[in-house]
């Protein structure tokens, strides 16, 4: 005869059932996921914020040479991120409200944060939207700007036919690209790993390419299709020194680790050893103690109107 085992009195020491233990595992595997996402934002936040800093006067430029017709009141910020083009563009057009858009609600709040503390709360409206599955309700803007935003679209012409019919007759479409991860180092840096970073460079291109396979695009064609008239475009080149703003050093070791940590593996350790050199915040041949610093790449902008 088989005997019950004896109850030990304490519930929480029985095996959980098998469908308790999924739970569990999938309710961990979920705070793993909301922990990585949230330190992502933070990460994104940090090199947005920076990236707003270091090119404050390449994105000026850019918003006084578009070929606007008369000084827009409404303007819409698409892929407005921690807010770079919203303060930019709130800036050279005094009259002119914003109605920034983004996916990530940190950014968002990141943006109404400094929004606030500039005194510009009251001119910038959010709103949180994917706009590969939805298109919200934004008004009739007579300015769209869409910076380094455009090439992540799933279905970029989709994107350029909603923009046109979401715009004011005779409305202006701006597109500005980055051509590229910006370089911070001359290309025989650093002295123990010469063309270290354009290796690295070099082994972020495969990837990228699979994942964000419009970077890059030529976008005139595509806004003629769509229903634009392309008025003017242009290259400008940036090179910032990093004597002449000590947010370069912070920007490119925010940009380096993120670099790091989407190339670590496929790195030769040689180089590897080299990357996280440069990368030692507080060590002899760190980044930061560098006087070659500076921030190169270049900016294309296109403006389209309706």
């Amino acid at each position: 005869m088989t005997h019950p085992m004896p109850h030990s009195g304490a519930h929480s020491a029985h095996p959980a059932h098998p469908q308790e233990q999924q739970t569990r595992h999938e309710h961990r595997q979920h705070e793993h996921e909301h922990e990585h996402e949230h330190e992502h934002d933070a990460d994104q936040t940090e090199v947005l914020d920076l990236d707003a800093e270091v090119l404050a006067e390449h994105l000026a430029f850019l918003t006084r040479w578009l070929p606007v017709q008369e000084a827009p009141r409404h303007i819409v910020d698409l892929g407005a991120g921690t807010g770079a083009g919203t303060f930019a563009l709130l800036e050279c057009f005094p009259e002119a409200h914003v109605t920034a858009v983004d996916s990530s609600a940190a950014h968002l709040d990141r943006l109404r944060t400094k929004a606030g503390a500039q005194g510009v709360g009251d001119r910038v409206r959010t709103v949180r939207a994917d706009l590969d599955t939805e298109w919200p309700d934004l008004g009739t803007p007579e300015l769209v700007w869409a910076s380094a935003s455009v090439h992540h679209m799933a279905d970029p012409a989709r994107t350029l036919r909603q923009v046109h019919d979401t715009l004011a007759p005779g409305g202006l479409f701006a597109v500005v690209e980055l051509a590229g991860f910006p370089r911070f180092l001359p290309v025989d840096a650093p002295e123990d790993a010469p063309g270290l970073l354009e290796r690295c460079h070099a082994a972020a291109e495969r990837p990228h390419a699979a994942h964000v396979p419009h970077r890059g695009t030529d976008w005139g064609p595509h806004l003629v299709a769509a229903g634009f008239t392309v008025e003017a475009e242009r290259t400008v080149t940036v090179n910032v020194d990093g004597s002449r703003s000590p947010a370069v050093g912070r920007y490119a070791l925010a940009g380096l680790r993120r670099l790091r940590a989407s190339v670590g593996d496929e790195l030769a350790p040689g180089d590897l050893a080299a990357l996280d050199r440069l990368l030692d915040p507080v060590g002899p041949h760190g980044i930061l103690r560098r006087d070659d610093l500076a921030v190169r790449t270049d900016r294309t902008v296109g403006a389209a109107r309706r």
